[in-house]
């Protein structure tokens, strides 16, 4: 069974998929007039107020979870150093990605229909596409987002020799305890934790880097030299390893931003500010952050030290305080994508039972988020990887078919 699921999550990831993210990305670049370079002066003339920082800290807590830490290392240890030039290429036009859907999304949302189902729904007049999006989305959001997530910082927490039992009752309190607010609840409780664990994390990886700056030019040289495989050229090996680098880098950078899988607009549409321009700009900050800032570090992290554990380069500073450290930020980035994809698979359940219990969702995913604790979760992981890649499709027809509504309104 594990293996006929490994072929169908390699089929939807496959080249086709990635293909086609890429392109809508490069065509949307080109459209929108490469506005990934718009974020800056905009923030200047448009500082987040309370309740824009809410959100983002929600919508950037489905992004920023472990794939930024064990995710990147991974990408190094499969594709090369290279695969980091890769994932900037994918978050690059990912911007461009989100900064479309959630356009989309604040257009066609109402308190009835939010999100990718609202563009799909009113804008494209395919209520069949908007369900199977939302039938993906609830599954996503139980798996990747709920199960796989507890089972990630269970693990962490077992490292500090805390019952995985313990673990698992103590994430159904907290995470009903916060989902049960609804989006208000979930925002302050992003706010509250993500920026303080995001600070600690990248002040580690800079702390790391200061140790080791001597190395920064060779890991720079790494990243750019082996993206286009000049090493392996001028080794005579064949293009097997620059093909690994492509692929990895974009698949690790389009799991950690999630750029294009259709996400980021439920998240914004919670938004009070419901400015098109001003959530599309803010939703591409985020890939901005996840990627080329919080990845950076984690990859000349890793590519400084010489090691492929993140926690083994963290003890160059913080000694036997890395494994500690490291648990607890895991747990909170983890925390904070439960809670934030909760959100989408509510949003998503909502819309296929007209607005009704939303009550026994709540309960239900906070059950079966937590019972990843205590279950082995192969399975579990493919099938919602499975899922997640698939709310693609019927994203990237919506967001193909609607282009010509997605339209330049920020001010230089």
């Amino acid at each position: 069974m594990t293996a006929f699921l490994e072929k169908i999550n390699s089929y939807v990831w496959g080249a086709g998929l990635i293909f086609l993210l890429m392109t809508t990305g490069i065509i949307y670049t080109v459209k929108l007039k490469f506005i990934q370079f718009r974020i800056i002066p905009f923030f200047r003339k448009n500082p987040p107020d309370r309740k824009q920082f809410r959100t983002v800290c929600m919508a950037l807590g489905t992004a920023m979870g472990t794939g930024n830490i064990t995710g990147v290392t991974s990408a190094i240890a499969i594709g090369g150093a290279g695969a980091v030039f890769w994932m900037w290429v994918s978050a690059f036009f990912g911007m461009a990605l989100v900064y479309a859907e959630n356009t989309l999304s604040m257009m066609y949302s109402t308190d009835d229909i939010k999100g990718t189902m609202a563009y799909l729904c009113k804008g494209l007049g395919s209520k069949e596409l908007a369900v199977i999006f939302a039938v993906f989305c609830v599954f996503a959001c139980i798996g990747m987002g709920g199960m796989v997530q507890v089972n990630t910082f269970s693990g962490s927490l077992e490292t500090l020799r805390i019952n995985k039992y313990i673990i698992a009752v103590s994430a159904f309190v907290l995470i009903y305890l916060v989902t049960s607010g609804g989006a208000e609840r979930i925002g302050k409780t992003a706010q509250l934790l993500l920026p303080v664990v995001s600070v600690a994390y990248m002040a580690v990886c800079i702390a790391v880097l200061v140790v080791f700056r001597k190395n920064i030019p060779d890991a720079l040289g790494k990243i750019f030299g082996q993206a286009f495989g000049l090493r392996q050229f001028a080794g005579g090996i064949s293009g097997y390893t620059l093909s690994k680098a492509v692929s990895t880098g974009i698949r690790r950078g389009i799991f950690s931003n999630e750029a294009g899988l259709g996400s980021s607009p439920i998240l914004h549409s919670s938004a009070e500010n419901t400015s098109p321009e001003v959530q599309s700009m803010w939703s591409m900050s985020e890939v901005f952050f996840d990627t080329m800032i919080c990845c950076t570090l984690t990859a000349l992290t890793v590519i400084c030290t010489g090691t492929f554990s993140i926690q083994t380069a963290f003890s160059f500073v913080t000694d036997e305080f890395s494994v500690p450290f490291l648990a607890v930020s895991m747990a909170i980035f983890a925390f904070c994508t439960v809670i934030g994809w909760y959100y989408c698979g509510e949003t998503a359940f909502s819309y296929l039972s007209g607005g009704r219990y939303k009550k026994l969702f709540c309960i239900i995913f906070s059950v079966l988020a937590s019972s990843g604790a205590v279950l082995t979760m192969k399975t579990v992981w493919t099938l919602s990887d499975i899922f997640n890649g698939l709310m693609a499709f019927p994203n990237l027809v919506g967001l193909v078919l609607l282009m010509n509504k997605v339209k330049i309104k920020v001010n230089k």
